[in-house]
């Protein structure tokens, strides 16, 4: 009986973005939605952020990335695919974990946007004040 590949599979969030992430065994492919990560992410900042996790381990011509990510825009995507990158790199060797924790790309970052208030703009300016 054939033996499945090893598939390392892990979620990553950030803002309103959700992203799922697979890492397979192979020569350093990243896929995003079923596109090329260049062409997804069209900006070289975004790309970078992306492979950060996997510089950082040496692991980026080992794996093959494939995921697939919801909601948000293309800067909160890119943060959320680097933390399930990260995380799935984890249960490649739990090895990398000092590097990735020291590195900062195993924190999920939580901050959202505020929500508006009423009587106000937006979530904390005012309205400009007419004393006459």
């Amino acid at each position: 009986m054939a033996q499945a590949p090893m598939r390392f599979y892990a979620t990553g969030r950030r803002k309103t973005s959700v992203a799922r992430v697979w890492l397979f065994p192979g020569d350093g492919k990243l896929l995003i939605n079923g596109r090329d990560a260049d062409a997804y992410l069209m900006r070289p900042t975004s790309m970078k952020m992306v492979e950060q996790a996997l510089q950082l381990t040496g692991t980026r011509d080992k794996y093959d990335v494939w995921c697939t990510i919801r909601g948000g825009g293309l800067v909160g995507q890119a943060g959320a695919i680097r933390l399930g990158i990260a995380r799935a790199l984890l249960r490649v060797s739990s090895e990398f974990r000092d590097a990735l924790k020291g590195a900062g790309y195993l924190t999920r970052d939580s901050r959202k946007k505020e929500r508006k208030k009423y009587g106000r703009r937006s979530a904390r300016a005012r309205f400009q004040f007419s004393k006459r």
